[in-house]
């Protein structure tokens, strides 16, 4: 099984990149042939990804998406160096969403055959 890592950095209001993280792991979760292990780790404006009710630019529910990459068994993990400088450490965060480590993400590294950025 192929295990890719998608680290996004891109805050979810501005550009397209954080909305196309999400819909790339979607894509690759949901690829039945090839049933890759796809984790997301959001750092920087990216973790308020793992906050409910964040919209896009367009008005599309990004805690939606966020919520099918849970039901795809995707693991999501937010940045916690970057959680707790925004003030969202201790905010509730979409189910199946949890606060990762800096050695967390260097395991995933580590242990990923492809490693994507936005």
């Amino acid at each position: 099984m192929q295990k890719i890592l998608i680290i996004v950095h891109a805050p979810p209001y501005g550009s397209e990149r954080c909305l196309s993280a999400l819909r790339l792991a979607t894509a690759l979760a949901g690829n039945e042939e090839a049933r890759p292990e796809v984790r997301l780790f959001l750092m920087s404006d990216a973790s308020v990804l793992g906050l409910p009710n964040q919209v896009d630019g367009t008005g599309n529910g990004l805690q939606a998406m966020v919520e099918q990459l849970v039901e795809l068994a995707v693991s999501i993990k937010l940045c916690r160096t970057c959680a707790l400088a925004r003030g969202l450490a201790a905010l509730p965060l979409i189910p199946g969403v949890s606060i990762g480590t800096l050695p967390e993400l260097a395991e995933w590294t580590l242990a990923a055959d492809k490693v994507i950025t936005f």
